[in-house]
């Protein structure tokens, strides 16, 4: 069996704004982690309806890939009061609870006064019971192992954050692009099951310093170059319940589960 440590768990409430990390977390059938992409920021009209929710690209939102200037921004969402706090610089700047009209007409103030000329239309805090504003269409978790980000850094030949790469989950243990071996398999995390639906297409968002927000790299072109594709990581599938924590391990090339 092979097996990798999970070194850290991370959350992203809004799409497009910084992490929180996790000491461990919930995985339900066909869920990614709690609150995970839980809201995005539309950036101008989107035709997006909370009533009927439909999975949308992301240049429709607020996101790293193109607005760089978000990097400095640090939230926090609290689950309880459903409130999200931004900071810059520590100083707070903005804040509102996500699940009133009010809170999140608070949150759109902040991005409509500060950043007019950076966005293309009315900021608007998006929510919709259930959904989530992922990249993909299915509601998934993503695995980032390090030891390919450490053949990365060799590739482009400068340090590479791993949270550039915007992972639930980042492993130590595996070999370098061990991972892409892994499609269509059953792997463990932690005491849940997953399969393996998809490999992780890179976009320009990896290229910006998730502390700084200084676009200084280009891992996609560097991908491509010296290895043909633009892949890294993969998006799992939660298929049985469990718990996974930091310290826990993902086992890949398990038998068939019943």
């Amino acid at each position: 069996m092979s097996s990798a440590k999970i070194t850290g768990i991370y959350r992203y409430p809004v799409k497009g704004l910084t992490p929180e990390p996790l000491s461990r977390a919930e995985l339900n059938i066909g869920q990614t982690l709690r609150s995970d992409r839980r809201y995005a920021i539309e950036n101008g009209p989107s035709g997006f309806d909370p009533s009927t929710p439909k999975w949308l690209p992301k240049p429709h939102f607020l996101m790293l890939q193109r607005d760089e200037w978000l990097a400095p921004l640090r939230a926090h969402f609290d689950d309880d009061s459903h409130v999200l706090t931004l900071r810059r610089d520590g100083a707070m700047v903005a804040q509102g609870d996500l699940e009133t009209a009010a809170g999140r007409a608070a949150i759109e103030r902040y991005f409509a006064d500060t950043h007019t000329s950076r966005i293309k239309g009315p900021p608007k805090v998006l929510v919709s019971p259930g959904h989530s504003f992922s990249d993909v269409p299915r509601k998934v978790i993503s695995i980032i192992n390090l030891a390919s980000l450490r053949a990365i850094e060799t590739l482009v030949q400068a340090p590479v954050h791993p949270l550039r790469f915007r992972a639930n989950f980042y492993v130590e243990g595996w070999p370098a692009w061990h991972e892409a071996g892994l499609l269509d398999q059953t792997i463990a995390i932690g005491s849940a099951r997953a399969k393996v639906v998809k490999r992780i297409t890179r976009c320009a968002a990896v290229n910006v310093d998730p502390d700084t927000g200084a676009r200084d790299l280009m891992v996609p072109q560097a991908l491509m170059q010296r290895l043909g594709h633009n892949e890294c990581g993969i998006y799992a599938e939660i298929i049985t319940d469990g718990g996974a924590a930091v310290g826990d391990t993902i086992d890949a090339q398990l038998v068939g589960i019943t």
